[in-house]
C-alpha cells in the first residue's frame, strides 16, 4: 500500500489541492535559482526570510506612518550577513534545513511536509498580505 492509500477522503482532498500548490511554488523557486545561478535553498531563504518579511515591514511602515521598521529589518540583515564570515550559500543551507525541521515538527498535529509547507509558507503569507492590503486601502 502506498502512503496515499492510507489517507482518509478528506486527507486525499487536501493533498489533491496542496500538492499542485507546493509543486508550483517549489518549481518557481527552482526556475529562479537556475536563472540566477543560485541554489534552491538560497532562493527559498531569500524569498521567505528577506523579501516577504521586508515587504511586510514596508507595508506596516506605510500603515503606521512611522518608517523605522523597514530600516531596522535591513540593518538586522546587514549585521547578520556581515557579522559572521560563513558563506551566504552555507548560511542558506543551514537556515533551509532548520526550516525543514520546523515544518516537519507539524507532523505532531497530523500535517505532513507538503501540508505544513503550503499552510505556513503560502496560506499564512497570503493572509498577512490580505490584512495589510486591507489596512492600506482603508487608511483615512
Amino acid at each position: 500500500m502506498t502512503e496515499l492509500e492510507n489517507l482518509s477522503l478528506a486527507e486525499k482532498v487536501v493533498m489533491a489541492v496542496f500538492i499542485p500548490i507546493f509543486a508550483l511554488v517549489a518549481g518557481a523557486e527552482h526556475i529562479i535559482a537556475k536563472l540566477t545561478g543560485s541554489t534552491y535553498n538560497e532562493v527559498n531563504i531569500v524569498v521567505y526570510y528577506l523579501i516577504i518579511p521586508l515587504s511586510w515591514t514596508v507595508m506596516v511602515d506605510y500603515i503606521t506612518m512611522m518608517p523605522f521598521l523597514t530600516l531596522m529589518y535591513i540593518i538586522a540583515w546587514i549585521v547578520f550577513l556581515w557579522k559572521d564570515p560563513i558563506r551566504f550559500r552555507n548560511r542558506c543551507d543551514w537556515a533551509f534545513m532548520k526550516s525543514v525541521d520546523f515544518l516537519l515538527w507539524f507532523k505532531k498535529i497530523g500535517w505532513n511536509y507538503i501540508v505544513s509547507s503550503v499552510i505556513i509558507c503560502v496560506v499564512v503569507p497570503v493572509l498577512v498580505y490580505i490584512e495589510l492590503v486591507y489596512a492600506i486601502v482603508n487608511l483615512e
